[in-house]
This record gives C-alpha cells, structure tokens and sequence, in this order.
C-alpha cells in the first residue's frame, strides 16, 4: 500500500510540474506601424432612383424580413427547415435569378441561387437561413411573431429569432437588390449565392455544398460577401477580415470494464467498492489544463500556432486604442471584472485573437433536481469547444487530446467529435475589402479593422478551397443574437447614431456598385 501511495504522490508532482512547464502563447509584435482605413478613399457614387425605390417601398421591405422571421428554421430541432430553404428559393426567382434551386444534403438542404446580369464581375454572396432554438423564458414578444417593437429604447425595432442573426440583413440585403434591379434594369454585377440550413450546427455539410458548386464560384471574380449588420451603439463599425476555426467535441464517461455501473444508475452506498463514471470524467478533465484553467496541458496544442505577420501586427496596432478605450465598457457589459490575469491593452487584444481556447460548454449526468438523491450515476458527459487559429486544424487538435487521454490512462473516455473547421482569412488589400471600406467611408464610417472575429464560421471553403476573399459587411444595429428578444433597428431614435432599415439597404446598393467599379 505505502508503494501505491508514493506511486500516486509522484504522478501528481509530475502532473504539476508538466502543468507549470506549459505557459500560454506571447505574441511580439516587430512594428509599431498602424493601418489607417481613413486613407481609403469614399466610395463617390450616387444611385439616386434605386434610393428613391428604396423609401419608396420601406413598408414592403419591413414586411419582407417580418416574413422570413416568421418563418421557423430550428435547424437543431429540424423545425421548419425546408420552408424556410423553399421560401428563399421563391425570393430569389422573384428577383429574377434564373437558377434558383434546392441542394439536398445528409441533412438540411443548401440552397443555390444564380442572378446573370452579363456583367464582368461576380459576387459570390453566403447566407444561412437557420437559427436556434428558443428559450422558454425571457421573450416580451411571441420570438416568431415578427413583431414591431414601438416603444424601444433605440427607437422602433423589429423583435424576432433571426433578426440581426442572420435572416435580418440578408432580407434588408436582398431588398437592396430588389431596389437595384426595379431601378435600374438589372444589377451591375452578376450574383452567386450559396445558402445552408445548418450553419448553427457547425456548419457540417457545407464543404458538400461548395463541392457541388465549385467550377461556377471559382468564377466569382469579384470575392464573396457575407450580409450583416455592422454597427457599434456608437455608430462605428468593428470589420473583421476573418475567423476563428472550431473544434466541438463530446467527452463521456461510462461503466463497463472500466468500472462503474453499466447501464444505470445505482445506490450510492456501492461507492465504496464500485467506481464512479462522473468522478472520473472530472479527472480526465482536470488533465487537460492547469488548475485555474486558463493553460491548455495538453502536449503540443500550442506548437502549431503561427504569430502575427506584418499586415496582422498593422491591423492590430490600428484599432489599438479604439481597444483599449472600450476595454472597460466591454468588461462591463459581458459581466466580467477582469481579463484572466489582469491583462489589459495590446496583451490582452492578441491573446484574444491570436491565441487558442479549450471552453467547457457544459456538463451533465446524474441527478441536478431539488433536494436529495443519492445515487451512483452510470454516465456522465461533457461539451466541449475550441477556438482555432492558424496553422492550426481540428484533425491535429483532435489527435493531441485523444492522445493526451490516452497518455493519462483515459482510454476509456469516449471522445466524439461533433463539428470543426480551420480558420481563415482575408488579406485587406484584397479589392472587395477596399471596395466595403470605401463604402464605409462614404457612409462617414471610418470602420476598425480586424485581422479576424475571435468567433467562428465556415469562411474556410472560400478562403482555402476557393482561394476566394470574403468580407462581412453592413450598417445598422442588432443584438441578441442566440438569446431572448433578439431585434434589429428598423427607425432608430433621433440622436441614435446607428443606421435604420432604409439606410442599411441603400448601403449595400452602394457596396454592389462599389465591387463592380473595382
């Protein structure tokens, strides 16, 4: 018994010391040069009959996004899914794409829209048409009524799931080409669009989509465009170049030869001579960080991580001080005190763009209810996420973790991948970015612009299948996105610095002319 003792205390000194041994990533940067996206020039062109079009229809327009937010599209719980890819499909012939097509998948359907102007350049345009699920609590409104909200701080809002996530500025997107096209004949540049109905399920057979359209995208010379609504409070905009990769994963622990109970849950009692699948997961948890947390442990997850290159260290040192002087506000707006280790400024900016994640999303098993039950539960699991940077892929993050557990004597531990794709990027010299800032400027926007979102989205299959560059972009304001009374501004109150409706759609009527000139 002592040797097992002395056994275990010298595993868990070597556990420590590895833990110690590991630090966090430090990203130095080589220069103190700084973008300027004040140098761009404004976008100088003038639409005035697909603007007057515009405030024209502004009634019809509400009613086009009232209508697709009415429209349920729970891709998690299969909830109107194909309606809501069926409903696109009649817009989109509606407008006068010629092709305007269903993409079947293993699961929810792409969906395939093709606008021929005969013009020069092309725009390739993604969009997704699903949405979460909704809360039981929470909501004011009914969350698929589309509701016009009068009395909102921000001024006349539409309440709804999807408004500002996405079904929102896609629709406003879409009413823009409605207004270009009953305006002035057809549109300056020919559109490809490639909708999925599983982005909010990691996106899984979007790659399959992009596979069976890819000779016609690699033809969008003009880069691809990604609808949504841009705006701070303050009326600026944060554009981000790229993304984030992602790994979500599962990790159970269950009894069987390992120990513990099999195929349910039994008195508590047997404890002292049967194993506890739950405990066990909490150890093998335990192993892949250090004790607060916040340093991945496991052998080589920050190996492959690249450091800011030249354009990357230039973006950051623009938006710097835009960073620094929201630091605050943004800490206390997300309910937190402080960043980990009281890091603030430039530290705090790279490590969270620059840097990996490993988040527990959740955990559960047993019994959670009121008062007391005392058993033994034979299953327990555990979400997990992973935030991806580059030269770094969900193939090899997978493999160091089920590596890792292995290596601790957690073989038994069930790991089940769910979703993942690498990051990716676009280079701000790309003329789509010029043309989208350009139009910004016009807008009397100067945006800050980001090397990358710390969120994620499939943006790979363009950037890295494609060798395409895509851009977000949009004005106007959203917010509550995944949660309870999600809105967007529809006519914002005198003062508000942010866009409403009619301005956001004369905005992508200048981004379209914008690209084409380009």
């Amino acid at each position: 018994m002592k040797s097992l003792l002395l056994a275990a205390a010298f595993s868990a000194v070597a556990f420590s010391a590895t833990a110690q041994e590991v630090k966090r990533p430090e990203f130095p940067f080589t220069t103190e040069k700084a973008y300027d996206a004040g140098k761009v020039a404004p976008y100088k062109g003038k639409h005035a009959a697909a603007y007057k079009y515009i405030d024209a229809n502004k009634a019809a327009h509400i009613e086009n996004v009232q209508r697709w937010v009415r429209q349920r599209s729970i891709s998690a719980q299969n909830d109107g899914v194909n309606d809501m890819a069926n409903m696109l499909i009649a817009d989109l012939k509606a407008l006068g794409f010629k092709e305007a097509e269903l993409a079947p998948t293993k699961r929810h359907p792409g969906v395939w829209g093709y606008y021929d102007a005969g013009a020069k350049t092309t725009i390739a345009v993604y969009m997704m048409y699903d949405v979460q699920p909704i809360e039981p609590v929470g909501w004011n409104v009914d969350a698929f009524a589309g509701t016009i909200v009068e009395d909102h701080a921000l001024g006349r809002v539409l309440m709804a799931r999807g408004a500002t996530n996405q079904k929102g500025p896609q629709r406003i997107f879409l009413n823009a080409l409605e207004a270009i096209i009953k305006a002035e004949g057809k549109l300056p540049v020919n559109i490809m669009l490639l909708a999925e109905g599983e982005e909010e399920l990691g996106s899984p057979h979007y790659p399959d989509l992009i596979a069976k359209y890819a000779d016609r995208l690699k033809q969008a010379n003009g880069g691809v465009l990604f609808p949504m609504m841009g705006q701070t409070l303050a009326g600026g905009v944060q554009m981000s170049l790229g993304v984030k990769g992602n790994i979500y994963f599962e990790l159970e622990a269950q009894g069987g030869p390992q120990g513990g109970p099999k195929d349910a849950e039994i008195h508590s009692s047997l404890k002292a001579i049967v194993d506890a699948p739950g405990l066990r997961l909490a150890q093998a948890i335990a192993s892949l960080t250090s004790p607060d947390g916040n340093v991945i442990t496991v052998p080589g997850f920050y190996d492959s991580i690249r450091q800011p290159n030249q354009e990357e260290q230039e973006l950051i040192n623009g938006v710097l001080p835009a960073w620094e002087a929201n630091e605050a506000a943004m800490q206390k707006s997300l309910g937190v005190e402080k960043w980990i280790g009281g890091m603030t400024g430039r530290e705090a900016i790279t490590q969270y763009l620059f840097n990996t994640t490993l988040n527990m999303d959740g955990i559960w098993g047993g019994y959670s209810g009121e008062g007391t039950k005392t058993i033994l539960p034979h299953k327990f699991t555990a979400k997990f996420d992973s935030r991806l940077v580059p030269n770094q892929t969900p193939d090899e993050s997978e493999r160091l973790i089920r590596a890792h557990l292995d290596a601790k004597g957690f073989t038994d531990i069930k790991l089940t991948r769910l979703s993942g794709y690498p990051p990716a990027q676009s280079s701000v010299k790309e003329p789509l970015v010029q043309a989208v800032i350009g139009t910004y400027r016009k807008y009397g926007i100067t945006p800050s612009v980001m090397p990358r979102l710390a969120g994620s989205a499939p943006y790979y299959v363009f950037t890295d299948i494609l060798k395409m560059p895509i851009v977000s972009a949009g004005i106007g304001y959203g917010a509550g996105a995944h949660a309870p009374n999600e809105f967007i501004v529809i006519d914002p109150k005198p003062g508000t610095k942010v866009a409403g409706i009619t301005e956001a759609e004369k905005f992508y009527v200048d981004v379209v002319h914008a690209v084409a000139k380009r």
